[in-house]
C-alpha cells in the first residue's frame, strides 16, 4: 500500500515533464495515466524481487507493528471481529432451513470473533513428612506429580462495546469422576458493556474483587507455584459468584490512577442443609464459597445478596495499594442473618528489577460458632457448637480469621548465560529469585496455647526462569515450621521442595 501510494506521488511529480499533453487532460484521464503507470511499475519490482530469491523460496509477507505491546490489564481490548463486521448483519432466524446443516447456523461461522488460549501446569512435590494425601483411606505419600490446572480462556469481541470473557477451569484432569476430586467449572464467564472508561457494565459469573491475588492467580504470572495461605484460606482463591455490578478508571491528577469494581452477587454458602457450618477452622472459608455449596443450580440459598468491592489507587507506573470488602448472609434460612465478611488490603511496588508484593485479609463469620435455627444437628437455636468436624480443641466453629503475605522478587539476567546462548538467555528472557513469608490463622478465638489447626506458618524460597514472559520453570523450597497434615489430622513440623513449569498458550 505505502509503496503504491510513494509510486503515485513519483510518477503526479513527473507529470509537469508532459505539460503539454496534461494540458488537455480529464481529471479522469490524469488518474488513469496514473494507476497504469503505478500498475507497470509494481510488476516490475515484483519481478526484480522474486528473480532476486533463492529457487522454491515465497516471498515472505511483511507484517508491521502497529506500535508497543500493551501491558496486561493496560490499553484497549482486542477488536478481533473489527474488520468482519458490517453496518447492517443479516437478522437472526428461527427459519433457517437446511436438514443436518441447522447446527451451523449461528452469527460467528460466518463473522468469527472469538480468541481462544489459557494456561496450563505441572508441578512435582516432595515433602519431608506423609501429609500429600494419596485418598480413598491410603496413607500419606511424601512425592507427587501433578498436573494441577488445565484453563482455557474465551474472549469474544462481539461489537466496539459488547465483550465477552470466560475461563473453565478443569484441575487434576487426570482424573475422571467427581468421586476422585476432579474439579472442573467456570472460573468465570461474564459479558461486558463498555459504557467509557470510567464506568463500565459487567454480568455473569463474576471472579470477585477481594484482594488482588484472586484477581491474579494464573499460574505462568506468579514467581513461586504454591498459592499464598491467605489465598487459600481467607480469601479462598478461586472466589468467584453470579451477579452483577459495574467497574471503571478515573485519572486523578497528572500520573495518579484510581481503578474501582462494584458487584451485587448471590452470596456465601456459610451452611450445611442440616444447619452445620462450612467455615471451619481446618478450610477456613473455602467451603463457604458459592461454587463449592450443593445448593440446586447455585441457587440464591437465602434470597440474600452480597455486595463486594475494591478501589486501588496508583499514585505513579510500579506503585499501587488498594482496599476490598465482601458481605453477604451465608445462612440457608433467611430468617437468620449470620453474614460473612472479608476485608482485605494489598500492594505493589516496582522499581526497577525489584517488586514487592503481599496483601492481608480478615474474614467474620459472625454467629457461625452457635446452632442457629432450623438445624437438625441436635442443637437448640444459639447454643455453643461443639464436637463438629474441622475445627480443633473442642471443636467449636471458627468466627474470626486473617493472615497475609509478603514476597519480594528480584529480576535479573547473568550476562555470561547471554554470551554463552543469546538465543536461550537473550532478550525477553529473565530470572527471578523470590523470597516469601506466608501466615495465616483461621481461627482468631482458640485460646489453645500457639492455636489449632489454622494456624500456619511458612517461609518460601524460590528461583524460576522464564524463557519469555508468557512461559515459567520454577522450584521452590518451602520451611514450614507450623504446619497441618490433612492425613493424620495433626500439626506438624514440615519441609518441602517444589517444582513446576506453567505456560500460557
Amino acid at each position: 500500500m505505502w509503496t503504491r501510494a510513494i509510486l503515485g506521488v513519483l510518477v503526479i511529480a513527473s507529470l509537469p515533464v508532459f505539460q503539454a499533453s496534461a494540458e488537455n487532460m480529464t481529471p479522469e484521464d490524469i488518474k488513469k495515466l496514473v494507476d497504469e503507470a503505478v500498475e507497470k511499475r509494481m510488476r516490475e519490482i515484483e519481478k526484480h524481487e522474486r528473480s532476486t530469491l533463492p529457487e522454491g523460496v515465497e516471498r515472505p509477507e511483511v507484517i508491521r507493528s502497529e506500535g508497543p505491546r500493551d501491558q496486561p490489564g493496560i490499553g484497549p481490548l482486542p477488536e478481533v471481529g473489527r474488520e468482519r463486521r458490517t453496518e447492517s448483519q443479516p437478522a437472526l432466524s428461527f427459519g433457517s432451513t437446511g436438514s443436518g446443516r441447522l447446527v451451523y447456523a449461528k452469527p460467528f461461522v460466518a463473522a468469527p470473533k472469538a480468541i481462544v488460549g489459557g494456561y496450563m501446569d505441572i508441578q512435582f512435590r516432595s515433602q519431608q513428612k506423609a501429609s500429600i494425601e494419596a485418598g480413598d483411606g491410603r496413607p500419606g505419600i511424601t512425592n507427587n506429580f501433578d498436573q494441577q490446572r488445565f484453563v482455557p480462556f474465551f474472549y469474544a469481541d462481539v461489537t466496539e462495546h459488547v465483550k465477552f470473557a470466560a475461563e473453565l477451569e478443569i484441575e487434576h484432569g487426570i482424573r475422571e469422576s467427581s468421586e476422585n476430586e476432579i474439579e472442573t467449572g467456570l472460573e468465570f464467564a461474564h459479558i461486558d458493556y463498555l459504557v467509557k472508561e470510567s464506568f463500565n457494565l459487567r454480568a455473569g459469573i463474576l471472579l470477585l474483587p477481594v484482594g488482588k491475588f484472586n484477581l491474579l492467580h494464573d499460574s505462568p504470572l506468579n514467581d513461586l507455584t504454591d498459592r499464598p495461605l491467605v489465598a487459600q484460606f481467607i480469601v479462598p482463591t478461586t472466589m468467584s459468584e453470579t451477579g452483577a455490578g459495574f467497574y471503571g478508571t478515573f485519572y486523578p491528577g497528572r500520573t495518579g490512577k484510581i481503578d474501582y469494581e462494584f458487584y451485587f452477587t448471590t452470596g456465601p454458602c456459610g451452611y450445611g442443609a442440616d444447619g452445620t457450618p462450612l467455615v471451619s477452622e481446618q478450610e477456613g472459608t473455602r467451603d463457604g464459597r458459592q461454587r463449592t455449596c450443593s445448593g440446586h443450580d447455585g441457587a440464591d440459598i437465602n434470597n440474600g445478596k452480597a455486595v463486594v468491592g475494591r478501589l486501588a489507587y496508583s499514585p505513579m507506573l510500579g506503585m499501587e495499594v488498594a482496599g476490598s470488602t465482601y458481605f453477604g448472609n451465608a445462612n440457608n434460612n433467611s430468617s437468620n442473618y449470620n453474614p460473612l465478611n472479608i476485608t482485605a488490603i494489598d500492594w505493589t511496588f516496582q522499581r526497577g528489577p525489584f517488586e514487592l508484593i503481599g496483601e492481608a485479609a480478615w474474614s467474620y463469620a459472625r454467629g457461625n460458632s452457635r446452632a442457629v435455627q432450623g438445624n437438625t444437628i441436635g442443637f437448640a437455636p444459639g447454643t455453643v457448637l461443639t464436637g463438629i468436624p474441622g475445627n480443633s480443641g473442642q471443636g467449636t466453629p471458627t468466627q474470626r480469621g486473617m493472615g497475609y503475605y509478603i514476597q519480594g522478587n528480584y529480576h535479573f539476567m547473568p550476562s555470561f548465560l547471554t554470551k554463552l546462548s543469546p538465543k536461550r538467555f537473550g532478550e525477553g528472557s529473565t530470572f527471578t529469585a523470590v523470597i516469601r513469608y506466608d501466615r495465616v490463622n483461621t481461627n482468631l478465638d482458640n485460646t489453645n496455647g500457639t492455636g489449632g489447626w489454622g494456624n500456619l506458618e511458612q517461609i518460601s524460597f524460590g528461583l524460576n526462569y522464564r524463557p519469555i514472559e508468557d512461559a515459567v520453570f520454577k522450584m521452590s523450597y518451602q520451611y514450614q515450621p507450623m504446619a497441618f497434615n490433612p492425613v493424620t489430622q495433626q500439626r506438624i513440623h514440615d519441609n518441602a521442595f517444589v517444582i513446576s513449569a506453567a505456560t500460557y498458550f
